[in-house]
C-alpha cells in the first residue's frame, strides 16, 4: 500500500482499519485454536494487506480474484492434513497469534501517542507566548 493511499485514508482511519483487521484475525486464530482436535476442522485466516485495502476502500494490493470480498476469511492452503482431516498446526497458530498481537500493540501504542500529541498541540500556551 503506497504512502500516498495512506495519507488520504488519514492516520486514525488507518489504525482503526488495522485493530479492526487484527482483531477479526485474532478471533478466527483464536477458533483455529478451539478447534485443533474437532476432525475434519481446517483453518482459516484473514489475508491482513487485502482486508485492510478492503477496510480502507483502496484498490487490493494483491489483486485478488474479480468479484471476491478481499477481506473476508480464506482456509489456508499451505498446511498438512492430519488423519482426522483437521489442517491446525498448533505452533503456527500461536506464531500468528503472537504476530497479530504485536501489530495491535504497535497500532494501539502509535494511536495513544499520536492522540496525545494532538492533544499536547491543541492546548494554550500557558505562559501566554
Amino acid at each position: 500500500m503506497g504512502i500516498y493511499q495512506v495519507m488520504q485514508a488519514g492516520f486514525l482511519n488507518f489504525y482503526d482499519g488495522v485493530l479492526s483487521v487484527a482483531s477479526a484475525r485474532a478471533a478466527l486464530i483464536a477458533n483455529n485454536v478451539a478447534n485443533a482436535d474437532t476432525p475434519g476442522f481446517k483453518a482459516m485466516d484473514v489475508p491482513f494487506e487485502s482486508a485492510l485495502a478492503a477496510q480502507l476502500g483502496v484498490p487490493d494490493p494483491a489483486g485478488g480474484a474479480p468479484g471476491a470480498d478481499p477481506g473476508a476469511p480464506l482456509y489456508r492452503a499451505d498446511t498438512t492434513v492430519g488423519l482426522g482431516g483437521n489442517d491446525v498446526a498448533l505452533d503456527s497458530e500461536r506464531l500468528e497469534a503472537a504476530q497479530t498481537g504485536e501489530q495491535m500493540e504497535a497500532a494501539a501504542t502509535f494511536l495513544h501517542q499520536s492522540t496525545a500529541d494532538l492533544i499536547t498541540a491543541l492546548r494554550p500556551n500557558p505562559s501566554g507566548v
